[in-house]
């Protein structure tokens, strides 16, 4: 999977460096999570709490 951000006044998303890369904080910035080709939205435009359970979510059924 790929998690992918943005600032919400951008268009441009950009692949996810972590948490303490990031200049601003979460709340500023917008999130979305795509399957491994990047061909499927597994998570739409959401914020950074959401798009992290459905994540771990996928993570636990996956190994399931």
């Amino acid at each position: 999977m790929v998690l992918q951000y943005k600032l919400k006044s951008e268009t441009r998303w950009k692949k996810y460096p972590g948490k303490s890369k990031l200049k601003y904080a979460v709340s500023k910035y917008d999130f979305r999570l795509l399957n491994e080709a990047k061909t499927k939205v597994l998570v739409p435009k959401s914020n950074y709490a959401k798009v992290m359970k459905r994540f771990r979510q996928i993570e636990f059924f996956k190994r399931r």
